[in-house]
This record gives structure tokens, C-alpha cells and sequence, in this order.
């Protein structure tokens, strides 16, 4: 029987504190800290059903398996069900990597005693995050927003993205121009090859990675061309003699990846396949339950002696002996401390070759991409040659070209380089090659170049003037920045998914393509931290945090001793949240644009405001590094719309006018300088075909009467048409049902009213109308997937899960790639807690 997860937890709210311990102070964190920390554990709402389930089956069983995942949480969740269900009867903790027949046999023989080790560091980080959420969230919501929150990897991974877009905010470009060359070589095989302009003369030519992130130049001595220089150049150069001066070649040879680990996966998924890393774990989650991989939360690439004997015995079968190896290949884990004792991300099993498996979609992507990097892994090394050579261009007389600054430099040679690699033998290739980001080049591109010899005559084919500017960082992706989180020993595997879809949640991240882009609202709350928690965003003492829990699963450090020295210590928690009151609010929320303008995060929005106090919004889903101050000015300088009048009202003689406001325009009453100060304006949304320009008095009038009352229906209900936050609608005591249009509103009647209340009622909005778009099948299950419009705004669905639309997601441009990850994540969701009859579940 599956727990389904945690069955009991610290307490989320004031509802779940236990009667006798609402009056205790601690209580609302559920952790008594002066009480040595003690946890205060509760049955979460959602488990009480499951764990009366797990108590009936165990009154007439004989032993009792706790199987959990063989890891800090899992050890956890096995701790918490032996303390919850007290067994009378022998109980014995199991584990097992991979669910096949032999893997579940062998874990049966081969039980163990909990590791209270592990138990004991779970505790300490679930201690630990809620100390850190619980104390610091609400001087986010004080001085920034509300709801807004912190976390001790969430914040840091957030900084990371922060600190790359103000690298952005701060690079300036550079423009620099070079040469291509395309060289012939007589009776050679490719006949032609490409090849660059190098130097001219004795000043070699300036390059990209000349440049410093300020557009100047890091040494002197560079020939920095232009357009107009580089065209020169490429305009003498057909009348120059090409020798080959130098030839040097190599021999190179590449080693298999490693198997794949739990991040190394999340990359190679998100750049081969697309997926997000939530999306990513999910479908290998559904591949583990189905016997066809093994546990994908794992920090190791160690494969067992089984493994390596069915990855062997297929590399012979499917690419022959010369692609074996003599011996079998090992590989060491390059993660500190890893802490899963698990086998690497692989086959389940005997290896079943991916079109025999009867997977499809999604889970056939994944499994493949596995099968593969594991068969490779197993595989000889590539082997290869790279070649350089160098040309020596040479002119009867010299002649002069100006750079940037008009400087000559004066000469009568160039240089030109040209370089290729060329596979031999293509080993584990033949199965696998590893993506990589778009700045990179992978292991199979090559570039062939013909065999010359030292002192061969080239001939002049074609020379083109190239402009190039140099670009900012690229800004993180999800595989780049599980990479650089991995790298700098910040959290872990199992975490990075849901880490990713926190701070997209809270709107500290938004997406544009793949890459990563961080909202004005995460600088703000960044720089909060950074100058008033340094500590708690710091790269070292985060990753120095996850080795402390280490050493406590090791049973090297004390639980007690590390949470005192976080909570109670020099420039602890307590320490740093005794001070917030002095944090400037206002500060931490304003970042300079130029000498006039600032930006500000409000409540409400992010703006920007001139020293005249001159104000205009910013969209939500503009980058921050492309607020320059020309497209400030320009903001600015955008007309303000004024209120328009739109006539009187004809009982009171009030004026109404129709204006835009922060959630659309409307029309309102302008109540006279002596209204009671109780008084409240009538106010009403126009409908969408109005605008506050073209708005008439009648229709203005009407808007400001709603609710318009129909009559009383036959049961003597009263019947209203009026508009709301969802839509126009009826509503009948507390049964609403909604109109398909807003003129309905003023057109429907009583009996036609009462005919839609005849009819069965349709939850949502979507129900009675079509989808907005067809996308096709979803990769995951198969089932066509559509956009609709709800009640809540644009969703996605494929008939069985519903996911609504982001905010940075357009409904005209959603690609099924994009509504795939947005179904995937919502099933990757934990579940709501099910009815007594679903809670069995076989594991």
C-alpha cells in the first residue's frame, strides 16, 4: 500500500496546531526552539484517511515493509509511518533501486534497521526551511508585497538570475568587423575549404574575446577593424599569393559521458527533448513505477555488475566487438558528498530496447534518451585528428588600413587560419552524442578540411567583409542553471524541479523562449536580502548549509549544534530578523534608470517616475536589461489619457466620466465636493466593445444601473443580469449561471432566463463553447490538447488534466511544447487527498 508521500508534517496553518499547543507562541512555526528545536508533527488533512487505510490492513497482517525511496526524505516518510502506525507485529525497513521481479526479491532478503542518521538530517532541513520561510516571508510582506516568500535555495537560485541580468544591465556592446576567406587547393578533396583573416602584418586582428564586458578593448597592439577597413582588406586580398606556412595535426580521443544522474538528465532532456525539469522528473517518475528505469533521484553514475553486463552484451549485438572495450568502463560520481547510495539513471532490467518497450510519446523520448547515454557509456572512445594550418598571404608592396580611430597600420602580409577535425573512429558516438547550449560546439560537428602540405600554393576563391557585435551572458535556462546550482553545491537533485516552479510561481521568474528571466520584483526582494540577510543569500554559506546535512546523515554532526548555530549564533536568524524594522522600504524597492528616472516596485505593479513626477507603467514581461533610459523617455513621454466627459446623471445632475484604470477602463460618477464622506461613486467596467472614447451617455447610464433585475422566476426567486470579475452573468439566490456574451446582459429575458436555469448546470465557461485552439496530441498521453477559456482565464486540457495559462503565456502564440509542460507540471502536482476506497494503491 503507497502513503502517497508524507503523512504528517510541521503544521501549514493555524487550523492544523493541535487545541492544547494554539495558545504556545512557537506554535505557529511548529518548531518549539526552546525546546532543543522540537518539531511539532501533525497528520497532514489530506493522509488521515490513508492512514486509517494502512491501520485496518495492518491489524491481520504478519510483518510490516516500510519500502520508502532510500533517501533523507524517504528515510523520513518510513520514520513518520512507524511512529504513526505503532505495529505490534515485526516491521523491517526495505529498499530497492528498480521495480523488477529479482530487484524486489532480492530487497526482501536483504532488509536493514532505519537509519536514524538520515531521519535525523531530514529533520534538520525541514527545520531549517521553515525557521527560514516563517521569519523571513513576512518582512518581504511588510516591506515589499505580500505573499510574497523566501527560501534558503530558492532565494539563492533567484539571486543567481538577478546577478546575471545586472551583468546584462551593465555589458555594452562592442562592434568589430573581420574577414572570411574561401581558399582553393588544386586536385584536393574537399576542392575548397573556409578559412579567417588572422592578422595583418604584425598586428593581429581583434576578435570577440578581445573585448571586456564595457566594449573596450583587454590589449594593446590589436588591429580593431571596421567596416569600411575589413572591406578594404577583403578587397586587396584576390590580389595577394597564398602559401601554406604551417600544417600541425593531432590526434584527439573522446571518452563516453557517464551515465546519466539525476541533473545531468534534467539538462540533457530540457536541450535534447525540451522538457522542463518538472516535466522531466514527472515522466521519469511514471518509468520508474512501470519497471522501466531505475530511481531517477540520485547524485551517482555508478552502474552495477548486471547493468554492465546487459549494456556490454548489447553494444556487441547492435554495433559489433570493435565497438567494445576490453574491460568494463567505471565512472566516479564528481558530486561532493553525494548522498544517494543509488546506481545511476538507467534501464530497468535486461536493457529492452526502446521500440520493443510499447512506450509512446513522452515516456518513449525519455526512456530512449536513457537507453542510449547508458548503452554509450559501455562504449570505445571516439578517436579523431584535428588540424591547423596556417596561410601566408603576401602582396608586392605594402599598403595601409585605418582601424576604428582612424589609426593606419601598414603592411604587405596576413595570416590566415583555417582548422578541422575529423573523426577516425566514431565509437560510443555511433549511439550517443550529448547537447549543449547554443554557444558550444558539440562532439560531432567537424569541419574537413583537404591534406596540405607546408609550401603549397593556394588559390583566391572568395573574401567577404563580416560584422560582428559582441553579446551579453546568456541568460540561464533551466538545464544551465540546475548546471551552475549543481556546480556551486546549492541544493539538491530532487529539488531543483520544484525549486524552478516556486520562483516561477511567485513571479520572481518568467519565461521568454528557454531562457530565464527575473521580474523588477525579484531585484527588489534580491537587494533586500543581499543588504539585510547577506548571509542567507550567500553562494559559500548556502552550499556550506548542504554539507552540514551531510555530515549529520553521515553521523558526523550534531542536529541541535547546527540549528542553534543558524538560529543563535553570530549573525544568526534570530539576530538578523530582530532588525528588520530598520529596513527602508522604499530603498530596496527604487533602482535608477538615469539621472532623472527611477523605477519603483509598488503593490500594485512595477512603474517608473521622473523627477516632474511624471509616471507610466511597466509591462510585467519586459526584461530588465531592456528598460534603457531612451525607452524610459519614451514611456514617459506617451500621452496621459485624460477622463472624458461623458454627460450628467439625470437624478442627481453628477457628472460621469469614463477613464482607464489599473484593471481596464470604466465609467464612474464624479460625486460633488460636499457628498457625505460615506458616499460611495457608482462605478462600472465598460463592456469589451466600448472604449472610454467612444462610450455614450445611454450606455453609461445602463452600465451604472446593474444589476438589472429580470422578475422573479416561478419558484419566486429573483433573477439578475449583471457583470462581474468572470464575465456577465445570472444569478438566482446563490446559483449563478453564465451569459455568453456581455449584451446579453440587456437583452435577455425573464423566460429566457429561466430557460437556462432549466437546464443542467455547466461548470465553467468552457462547457458551452469550443476550444479557442487546437494544438494536437499531447506527447505524454496521447490525447488531443486544446486551449479553452474558463472562468478563471485561458487553460489548456487534454480531457483529464486542466492547466491554466501563465501570465507571460499568449493564447495565439502557445505552442503544444509549451501547454505539454504546463499538463505535465499540474500532474506532477501531489494529489488531493482521496476517498477510502482509492487509497490502496500496489507500489
Amino acid at each position: 500500500m503507497s502513503s502517497v508521500g508524507h503523512i504528517r508534517d510541521l503544521p501549514t496553518g493555524a487550523s492544523e496546531i493541535p487545541a492544547k499547543y494554539k495558545g504556545e507562541k512557537w506554535a505557529r512555526t511548529g518548531v518549539n526552539i526552546d525546546a532543543d528545536f522540537a518539531p511539532l508533527y501533525v497528520v497532514s488533512a489530506g493522509k488521515k484517511t490513508v492512514l486509517r487505510e494502512l491501520k485496518s490492513e495492518l491489524v491481520n497482517a504478519d510483518e510490516l515493509y516500510l519500502a520508502t525511496d532510500e533517501d533523507r526524505e524517504g528515510e523520513a516518510i518510513a520514520w513518520h509511518l512507524l511512529a504513526e502506525l505503532k505495529p505490534k507485529i515485526p516491521s523491517k525497513r526495505m529498499v530497492f533501486h528498480e521495480i523488477t521481479e529479482e530487484a524486489i526479491k532480492a530487497a526482501v532478503e536483504q532488509t536493514r534497521e532505519l537509519d536514524t542518521d538520515l531521519v535525523d538530517a531530514q529533520e534538520t532541513r525541514r527545520i531549517l526551511d521553515r525557521l527560514y520561510g516563517y521569519e523571513v516571508s513576512p518582512v518581504l510582506w511588510k516591506k515589499i508585497m505580500p505573499k510574497l516568500s523566501a527560501g534558503r535555495v530558492q532565494s539563492v537560485a533567484t539571486r543567481l538570475l538577478v546577478d546575471r541580468e545586472k551583468e546584462r544591465i551593465d555589458f555594452r556592446s562592442a562592434e568589430y568587423c573581420d574577414v572570411e576567406a574561401v581558399l582553393g587547393a588544386e586536385a584536393a578533396e574537399p576542392p575548397k575549404f573556409e578559412a579567417k583573416v588572422v592578422q595583418f602584418g604584425a598586428n593581429r586582428i581583434a576578435t570577440g574575446r578581445d573585448f571586456d564586458s564595457v566594449g573596450k578593448l583587454t590589449k594593446e597592439n590589436l588591429l580593431h577593424l571596421d567596416q569600411a577597413g575589413a572591406q578594404q582588406l577583403a578587397d586587396a586580398l584576390p590580389q595577394a599569393s597564398f602559401t601554406v606556412s604551417k600544417v600541425e595535426a593531432k590526434a584527439y580521443t573522446r571518452r563516453p559521458y557517464a551515465p546519466f544522474r539525476t541533473t545531468t538528465l534534467q539538462q540533457e532532456a530540457g536541450r535534447k527533448l525540451g522538457f522542463s525539469a518538472q516535466r522531466t522528473m514527472s515522466v521519469a517518475q511514471e518509468l520508474y513505477e512501470r519497471g522501466f528505469i531505475t530511481y531517477m533521484r540520485t547524485d551517482s553514475v555508478n552502474l552495477a555488475d548486471q547493468a554492465v553486463a546487459s549494456a556490454r552484451k548489447l553494444v556487441k549485438e547492435l554495433f559489433g566487438s570493435q565497438f567494445l572495450p576490453a574491460k568494463p568502463r567505471q565512472y566516479a560520481s564528481k558530486v561532493k558528498n553525494a548522498q544517494e547510495a543509488h546506481e545511476a539513471i538507467r534501464p530497468a532490467g535486461d536493457f529492452q530496447p526502446p521500440n520493443l518497450t510499447g512506450l509512446s510519446g513522452d515516456q518513449l523520448r525519455l526512456y530512449e534518451l536513457i537507453w542510449k547515454r547508458t548503452i554509450a557509456s559501455q562504449m570505445k572512445d571516439a578517436e579523431g585528428q584535428t588540424v591547423s594550418v596556417s596561410i601566408a598571404a603576401a602582396w608586392r608592396e605594402k599598403f595601409p588600413i585605418a582601424d576604428v580611430h582612424n589609426q593606419t597600420f601598414e603592411a604587405d602580409a596576413a595570416t590566415i587560419s583555417a582548422s578541422g577535425r575529423t573523426l577516425t573512429f566514431t565509437g560510443f558516438l555511433a549511439a550517443y552524442v550529448e547537447s549543449v547550449e547554443d554557444d558550444q560546439s558539440s562532439d560531432d560537428e567537424q569541419a574537413s578540411l583537404p591534406a596540405l602540405t607546408v609550401g603549397q600554393t593556394l588559390s583566391p576563391v572568395e573574401f567577404k567583409a563580416l560584422a560582428h557585435q559582441t553579446k551579453p551572458p546568456a541568460r540561464y535556462t533551466e538545464p544551465s542553471l540546475v548546471a551552475k546550482l549543481e556546480n556551486l553545491e546549492i541544493g539538491r537533485p530532487s529539488t531543483y524541479a520544484a525549486i524552478i516552479r516556486t520562483i516561477t510561481a511567485r513571479d520572481y521568474v518568467f519565461k521568454k523562449g528557454q531562457a530565464l528571466i527575473p521580474t523588477w520584483l525579484a531585484f527588489a526582494v534580491t537587494r533586500l536580502l543581499e543588504e539585510y540577510f547577506p548571509k542567507l543569500v550567500d553562494y559559500h554559506f548556502t552550499a556550506l548549509m548542504e554539507e552540514t546535512l551531510d555530515e549529520i546523515a553521515n553521523g558526523n554532526a550534531s542536529r541541535l549544534k547546527v540549528l542553534t548555530d543558524f538560529y543563535f549564533g553570530d549573525g544568526g536568524l534570530k539576530e538578523l530578523v530582530g532588525g528588520f524594522g530598520e529596513i527602508d522600504a522604499q530603498m530596496v524597492s527604487r533602482f535608477q534608470i538615469d539621472e532623472d528616472t527611477d523605477l519603483r516596485v509598488g503593490r500594485y505593479g512595477t512603474y517608473i517616475e521622473n523627477k516632474g513626477g511624471q509616471r507610466a507603467n511597466i509591462d510585467p514581461e519586459l526584461p530588465p536589461d531592456e528598460l534603457t533610459s531612451a525607452l524610459a523617455k519614451e514611456l514617459l513621454d506617451r500621452p496621459v489619457e485624460e477622463a472624458r466627459v461623458v454627460g450628467v446623471m439625470p437624478d442627481s445632475g453628477d457628472t460621469i466620466v469614463a477613464k482607464e484604470g489599473r484593471f481596464g477602463p470604466y465609467v464612474t460618477q464624479v460625486l460633488p465636493d460636499d457628498a457625505p464622506k460615506s458616499a460611495k461613486p457608482k462605478t462600472a467596467s465598460l463592456f469589451k466593445s466600448m472604449t472610454p472614447q467612444s462610450v455614450t451617455l445611454e450606455q453609461a447610464l445602463a452600465l451604472l444601473s446593474l444589476p438589472r433585475v429580470l422578475g422573479k422566476a416561478s419558484d419566486g426567486e429573483e433573477i439578475t443580469a449583471q457583470n462581474g470579475r468572470y464575465g456577465p452573468y445570472l444569478k438566482k439566490g446563490n446559483d449563478s449561471r453564465s451569459l455568453e456574451s456581455e449584451e446579453q446582459i440587456f437583452s435577455i429575458t425573464l423566460p429566457g432566463a429561466e430557460a437556462i436555469y432549466a437546464q443542467p448546470k455547466v461548470r465553467g465557461r468552457s462547457a458551452a463553447a469550443g476550444p479557442l485552439r487546437e494544438l494536437g496530441a499531447d506527447p505524454a498521453t496521447g490525447k488531443p490538447v486544446v486551449v479553452k477559456d474558463g472562468r478563471f482565464g485561458p487553460y489548456v486540457t487534454d480531457g483529464e488534466t486542466n492547466a491554466t495559462l501563465r501570465r507571460t503565456d499568449s493564447v495565439s502564440e502557445l505552442t503544444l511544447e509549451r501547454a505539454a509542460d504546463l499538463l505535465a507540471e499540474k500532474r506532477a502536482r501531489p494529489p488531493r487527498p482521496a476517498p477510502a476506497r482509492r487509497a490502496r494503491k500496489a507500489k
